[in-house]
């Protein structure tokens, strides 16, 4: 019996006993597919304006003129709240940090040429809140300028790459694609090769023509099929629900062949080195929970601390969801291929590890 027929008749075992377990389906397809529509929904919208509560106290024109160009900025919602309103309690109420107040001198203020300022509610911890913040000096020092009759010389425009209209679930679904990638077979692998080595069942395989490489390819094998069924369910869910734009090229099959076997081959070392089940449950909670949440699955590397940056490089799932980002987002290829490569490093030493500490049998 030829290598290739061992392999392809352990994978189909292999496959149908997947196919009956329910929780192995539920995080394999549905759970990523789950998260792309939770965090889908939830940042939908996340282009939209912030809605900031203002109240105006002055009764003069340039408070009103204010108001009017803070809402046209396209950036901020106003929500005005009645003068005769208490407007921290008001907040309060409403469950809200950010306000702003327009002092009832305002308008007299500016056209007497007198200081005045504008009162910010705010959330010293809140990006809203700095964001308002920002916003509204912007407007205030536009009309210190026409104020003082000066010209503006100096502008700013905004362009977005490739296209205008990419939004946060375009950047979510690699690193959904990066979280099936490593969650499926690193938490099943993992705890099958444990339980295989304590059940005495590799020592059962070893009787039989199946080498350990085959076994090993095996389940390489199948997680590379599951990875590509995951990757068209949550494209499709993340185009048709959520009007993703993503682009499909051939780039993307390296990442989705090196990804299922590099982390099958990390599960099958931690299972196998580790004294038992329980432990090689610990070490790969460990391995996986933090490459997970800064692997940039679901939020830009880029937005964290510079320390935790230097931390994600050293990640392997990292270069697996920068790699489909290059391809899938930026079209940038060359990033690409140098992601790849560090990938196909890091696969055949954990590959090579893992087949040198695999025993059918223990000593």
């Amino acid at each position: 019996m030829g290598a290739a027929k061992r392999i392809k008749a352990d994978l189909v075992n292999f496959a149908h006993s997947y196919s009956r377990s329910r929780i192995g389906l539920f995080f394999g397809l549905a759970f990523p597919v789950i998260l792309i529509l939770l965090f889908g929904a939830i940042f939908s919208g996340s282009g939209s304006a912030s809605t900031v509560y203002v109240q105006n106290l002055d009764n003069g024109p340039v408070g009103s003129l204010f108001v009017q160009t803070l809402n046209g900025t396209g950036v901020l919602h106003i929500d005005l709240v009645p003068s005769s309103q208490n407007f921290s309690q008001y907040l309060l109420s409403n469950s809200a940090s950010d306000g702003l107040v327009i002092p009832s001198n305002f308008s007299a203020a500016y056209q007497a040429d007198d200081h005045v300022n504008v009162t910010e509610y705010w959330n010293p911890s809140s990006s809203t809140s700095e964001g308002i913040y920002i916003v509204t000096t912007g407007v205030l020092n536009a009309f210190n300028l026409q104020k003082a009759n000066g010209t503006a010389v100096l502008g700013v425009q905004t362009q977005t790459i490739k296209s205008s209209s990419y939004t946060y679930i375009d950047f979510l679904i690699p690193g959904m694609i990066g979280f099936a990638i490593l969650v499926s077979p690193m938490f099943a692998i993992t705890n099958i090769s444990a339980q295989y080595k304590r059940d005495k069942i590799f020592k059962q395989l070893s009787l039989t023509p199946l080498t350990k490489t085959d076994w090993l390819i095996a389940k390489i094998g199948f997680y590379i099929v599951l990875t590509f069924a995951s990757f068209l369910l949550m494209s499709a869910f993340g185009i048709f629900a959520f009007g993703a734009h993503i682009t499909f090229t051939p780039w993307i099959i390296p990442f989705l062949l090196i990804g299922p076997f590099l982390f099958v081959s990390l599960g099958m070392l931690v299972g196998t080195v580790s004294t038992s089940v329980e432990s090689a449950a610990v070490v790969g909670n460990l391995i996986t929970f933090p490459m997970m949440f800064l692997s940039g699955t679901f939020f830009p590397v880029s937005t964290m601390p510079a320390y935790l940056q230097n931390v994600a490089h050293v990640l392997p799932l990292f270069y697996v969801i920068e790699g489909l980002n290059n391809v899938m987002i930026y079209g940038n290829n060359g990033a690409a291929l140098q992601d790849l490569a560090v990938l196909i490093v890091i696969s055949l030493v954990i590959f090579a590890l893992a087949v040198r500490f695999f025993k059918w049998r223990e000593d």
